[in-house]
């Protein structure tokens, strides 16, 4: 008999266990987000801080309720940019990393 794994608990004990993995994911949402696809990025995101900080960990660094950000994070969220700036913030220092914008012309 095959086991399987729900693809969330997959990606968050991957996002876990491996530092380069949720780096990337960061940045995808960010690029995500910059590209018109907030939807999308809004999930990764959640995933990522059910993998990192934990929606009581990130509620405490952001001082927001943890459901407001479930909410937040969901399809339907509609996250303030000064929440998400927040949460960008919080996630970067939990892996560790500074994001930075470059423009390319096309």
């Amino acid at each position: 008999m095959m086991f399987t794994r729900d693809f969330k608990e997959t990606v968050a004990v991957r996002a876990a266990a491996d530092g380069a993995f949720a780096r990337a994911l960061l940045d995808e949402a960010l690029v995500l987000f910059l590209n018109g696809e907030p939807d999308t990025a809004k999930l990764i995101l959640r995933d990522l801080v059910n993998a990192t900080l934990g929606f009581e960990g990130l509620a405490v660094e952001v001082q927001r309720p943890s459901k407001s950000l479930h909410r937040m994070l969901s399809v339907s969220g509609n996250p303030t940019m000064d929440n998400l700036s927040a949460i960008f913030a919080s996630l970067q220092k939990a892996l560790g990393v500074q994001l930075k914008a470059s423009f390319e012309a096309a």
